[in-house]
């Protein structure tokens, strides 16, 4: 299916590794072009080579820190300055500090407030007038199954990344009469860098395999396996298609049916 995401813009943060490069990938090879950001230079080089050698498509890579506005400034005009637009803006962020609410500071909560919450208000406020100019556009955020299915020891993404569905849904009443959708996506358990690298330590110590590390943590998981970082891009791919014009302030959850609510 030819989603027609051709030589349209996308801005895709957090997206040197794990998901947000699953999801920067899998636009590029629908011939997007592509702008990559995170806050290591070496890893953001790493991944725009990697992206260019499997797609050809154009990939701009820009350091950005998304709790320093100054730094979202530059990746929006450096964004702008390159591809004169941005089509689709997907939000995604690196994981807040884990703790309990006894353990988390006040200074946490305003770094997580900055990281999961600030920081995607300042993106959309700045790419919003183009879109409206345009008449089209989307803005995709990637959140976490938190929303639904609260995690011990997460409080700060129990909490804080709930806000996001909030945004999703007022931007959806605001914006979708100019051609814009908004709508969150709710992942669940992905098989990232991070992943690979905890399951590895516990296999040292355990003194057992990845493989079977993996397999147990998997177990509650009803397709029996974590998700891959592309299988979020292929859903980001659909949003960001005029074939999912009619999805407008949704949250989707994408979890191999590990949340067991109904609604």
């Amino acid at each position: 299916m030819d989603l027609g995401l051709r030589n349209k813009v996308a801005l895709i943060t957090a997206s040197s590794r794990g998901i947000g490069l699953g999801i920067a990938r899998v636009l590029a090879q629908e011939g997007a072009r592509v702008i990559i950001s995170a806050r290591r230079e070496d890893e953001l080089a790493r991944a725009r080579d990697a992206i260019i050698k499997e797609s050809g498509t154009e990939v701009l890579a820009v350091r950005a820190d998304l709790t320093v506005k100054d730094d979202v400034d530059r990746l929006v005009r450096e964004a702008m300055n390159a591809f004169g637009n941005i089509d689709i803006l997907v939000f995604n962020a690196g994981p807040p500090k884990p703790g309990t609410f006894s353990q988390l500071s006040d200074d946490d909560w305003d770094y997580a407030t900055k990281l999961l919450l600030l920081s995607a208000v300042w993106l959309t406020k700045r790419v919003i007038n183009s879109m409206v100019n345009r008449n089209w556009g989307r803005l995709i955020y990637v959140t976490s199954l938190t929303l639904r299915q609260p995690i011990p020891n997460l409080v700060l993404s129990n909490t804080v990344r709930l806000s996001l569905a909030g945004l999703v849904k007022s931007l959806a009443i605001e914006y979708g009469s100019h051609g814009i959708t908004t709508n969150g996506i709710m992942q669940g358990y992905i098989m990232t860098e991070r992943i690979d690298q905890l399951a590895q330590e516990e296999a040292r110590a355990r003194s057992i395999s990845v493989d079977d590390v993996i397999k147990s943590w998997s177990k509650e998981i009803p397709v029996g396996r974590y998700g891959k970082p592309e299988e979020i891009g292929y859903l980001v791919a659909f949003l960001a298609s005029d074939k999912a014009a009619y999805i407008n302030g949704s949250m989707i959850l994408i979890d191999g049916g590990y949340v067991r609510c109904v609604f």
